[in-house]
Order: C-alpha cells, then sequence, then structure tokens
C-alpha cells in the first residue's frame, strides 16, 4: 500500500494541532522565535478576512444593489471581474466564475482535529490553482464553479467565515507546491479554525492578514444590553467597554463575529462597495490562479 505524505501529515496534525496557540505566541516573545516562524510558516502569505452574509443587515444589502458599478479588472490577464459586488462574498464567487482547477477539501482539517460538534467538519476548504493538481483525490474531490459557489452559499448558511488568499501553512501539510499557484479559501468557525491563531501572532505577521475594504462595524448603544458578548467574541481586541462599546477599527479585522453573537442586532456591520480593484489586484499579485 503506498503511504502519501499528505497522509502521514494530516495524522499527525490530528494530534498536535491543539498546540498552534503556543506554537503562534511564541512569535509574540522571541525575536528569534519571530523571524523563524514567519519564514517558515508565512512567507508571502497575504488574506483577506470576508465576513459571513449573515453579519450583515439587509437594509446594507438593499443599499449596495442599487448603488454598485459594474467593473472590469484583468487578473493575470485571463479573469474579468464583471459582475457586480453587492456583499463581501461577491469578491470569492467572481474569482472562482472565471476560475479554473479548483477542489474542495472533503473534510476540515481544523474541525477534524478538534472534533467540532458545532460546526460542519464535512464543509471543508476550496483550493484554486495548478497546484490543486497535486493534492491527493483521496482528501478532496474536484468541482465545478457553480459547485464551489454553492459550497460557499452553504458555507454562509453554517455561520463559517472565510478567508481568501495566499497562504503557505496549506503547502507545507499537503507537501505541494508552488504556493504562487494555489489560492486558498478556508470556511472557518470561531471554535477552531486556523484564523483563530491570529490574536497569538506578532504585529509583523499580523500585517498579512487584511480587512476587506469597506467594511466597517458600528455599535447602536442605545440597543446595547452591555452583555460583552462582542467583546467574547472579538479575536482581534478591537472592542472595548467604557460604560458603553467602543470599535477600534484600525484593529478591527471586520470578520462579523460580534454582529453574528449579538443578541439584540446592537452590532451592525456595515458594507461600502468603495475598493474592488485593489482585493482582485493585491490576491493576483500573490496567487496565479490560472497560468496558461
Amino acid at each position: 500500500m503506498k503511504i502519501r505524505l499528505i497522509d502521514v501529515n494530516i495524522f499527525i496534525v490530528k494530534y498536535i494541532f491543539r498546540f498552534r496557540f503556543k506554537v503562534a505566541s511564541l512569535s509574540r516573545k522571541s525575536k528569534i522565535m519571530n523571524k523563524i516562524i514567519s519564514k517558515i510558516v508565512f512567507e508571502g502569505d497575504g488574506t483577506y478576512f470576508v465576513p459571513n452574509d449573515k453579519s450583515i443587515s439587509e437594509e446594507n444589502i438593499e443599499v449596495n444593489k442599487s448603488v454598485t458599478r459594474t467593473s472590469t479588472v484583468e487578473i493575470n490577464k485571463n479573469i474579468q471581474i464583471v459582475d457586480k459586488v453587492v456583499i463581501p462574498t461577491d469578491f470569492i464567487k467572481n474569482i472562482i466564475k472565471q476560475s479554473e482547477d479548483i477542489v474542495i477539501m472533503n473534510k476540515c482539517l481544523c474541525r477534524r482535529s478538534e472534533n467540532c460538534t458545532d460546526y460542519p467538519v464535512d464543509l471543508g476548504c476550496i483550493f484554486i490553482g495548478k497546484t490543486t493538481k497535486k493534492i491527493s483525490r483521496k482528501h478532496c474531490r474536484e468541482v465545478s464553479r457553480s459547485e464551489a459557489i454553492d459550497h460557499i452559499d452553504k458555507c454562509d448558511e453554517a455561520g463559517l467565515i472565510h478567508i481568501i488568499g495566499r497562504n503557505k501553512m496549506d503547502t507545507l501539510w499537503m507537501n505541494v507546491r508552488p504556493g504562487d499557484e494555489l489560492l486558498t479559501i478556508c470556511n472557518c468557525c470561531p471554535c477552531c479554525c486556523l484564523w483563530r491563531v491570529y490574536p497569538n501572532l506578532s504585529d509583523s505577521i499580523q500585517k498579512d492578514f487584511y480587512k476587506l475594504p469597506g467594511v466597517s462595524i458600528s455599535c447602536d448603544n442605545q440597543t446595547c444590553i452591555s452583555c460583552k458578548k462582542c467583546i467574547e467574541n472579538c479575536y482581534a481586541n478591537a472592542i472595548t467597554y467604557d460604560d458603553k462599546i467602543s470599535i477600534d477599527e484600525d484593529i478591527c479585522i471586520g470578520c462579523g463575529q460580534c454582529t453574528l453573537n449579538c443578541p439584540t442586532n446592537a452590532m451592525k456591520l456595515d458594507y461600502e462597495n468603495v475598493d474592488v480593484e485593489s482585493v482582485f489586484n493585491k490576491i493576483d499579485s500573490l496567487v496565479k490562479i490560472n497560468n496558461k
């Protein structure tokens, strides 16, 4: 029986994954460890947080529908973004619609490793690009564009948050190369997944995680009941309380966890379609989705 390195890696990761928070925290405690971790795990990375569509108010969606414009952006001279961007996940869907070589992992490694019972384990990451051809089909399946878009919708319905960009860690545990031809679309839960490592990482590593342009968070302090659930669920530590809730937009990553967990809907996530091109161009600079 042939043993693939990816099978060995998944077996190992399943048992050591719970130490990821401690490893990440080393990047804050030691300059040497920060350099080592940055080089080995995060070099060349760049990812955007994309909030769940449920975190956006219906009123905000209707406004975007009425004012948004259609734009065409060339990505690697093969991908043209021509659809309207009304909600944040439209960024992801636009890229999927123009992509080749798409696979979906059969399981979410993070939730599987933690034996998650709160979110579906079978809603795995989406990978796009030529490097996907090297991923063992034992752990993923090739899908069409429409199937990938349906998968995003299922992840949204399940309350998962997306991260899209280049993630060196994925090339490591799957032992596939090159990294600049592998686009990662993670569908993360708030209890198990990799993006929860974010607050433990050094500032120099955090700078390669981006807030989606046009996303902002606000609090209606008239509606707020001071339960502080938003603070408990903010992994960027961007929310504070001193007689009322305050949000530091410079620290906020725009994940939408605060709005999803607010019992009175006092926390609001607003999205304004202001800078579509910068997101696509940044992703284009990191990953060659189509390199014909």
